[in-house]
């Protein structure tokens, strides 16, 4: 069986060395899962607008990760589960509020309705109940937040997929596994 290898810098064509270096510049580094896109480098480049166009969304940078972790970990993807867990306490998280938001347990009310309709729109494939877009209205979220946050949840679905896909290397501490039966 074919094992997927994270390129280097050399392996990918000129596009992709080009934004390898603007990653390399701004992040410090290239992450892997960032290097493997590098693949298809229109891709890439795709991916990287995309997600600079929902980064202005209705969210704030931690209601973003909350919901980047909550659907990374509805996906089951240890790589994006651990990345943004660690991305989610540097935007003022704690371990628990981490391991409460991939349970969808989370205290705060708002943030809790935003993480669990993230987590139903993930399994559903978008089918969400009435009872949900109820409630996820009733915390002030509109329209333009419903839109968002479908465009989140899908772009953190790619990276879900193709890690789930590739298995490629985390390059993000670990996280350990939680009981979801528990919840």
């Amino acid at each position: 069986m074919k094992k997927i290898q994270v390129p280097t810098k050399e392996q990918v064509d000129a596009k992709a060395q080009q934004i390898f270096g603007q990653l390399e510049q701004n992040l410090g580094m290239v992450p892997n899962l960032y290097a493997t896109i590098g693949y298809s480098s229109n891709v890439l480049e795709g991916f990287l607008g995309f997600s600079q166009a929902v980064a202005q969304s209705s969210f704030t940078k931690k209601e973003g990760e909350a919901i980047k972790l909550a659907v990374s970990e509805t996906n089951q993807c240890q790589y994006c589960t651990a990345a943004h867990t660690a991305l989610a306490k540097m935007n003022g998280f704690s371990e628990q509020d981490t391991i409460d938001i991939r349970k969808g347990t989370i205290a705060d009310e708002r943030l809790n309705v935003l993480v669990n309709t993230a987590h139903e729109i993930t399994k559903s494939r978008g089918r969400i109940s009435d009872e949900t877009k109820e409630r996820f209205f009733e915390q002030g979220f509109d329209e333009k937040a419903l839109v968002d946050l479908v465009a989140l949840v899908n772009l953190t679905g790619f990276t879900n997929f193709l890690h789930n896909a590739t298995q490629i290397p985390v390059d993000f501490p670990a996280v350990p596994a939680i009981n979801h039966q528990a919840a």
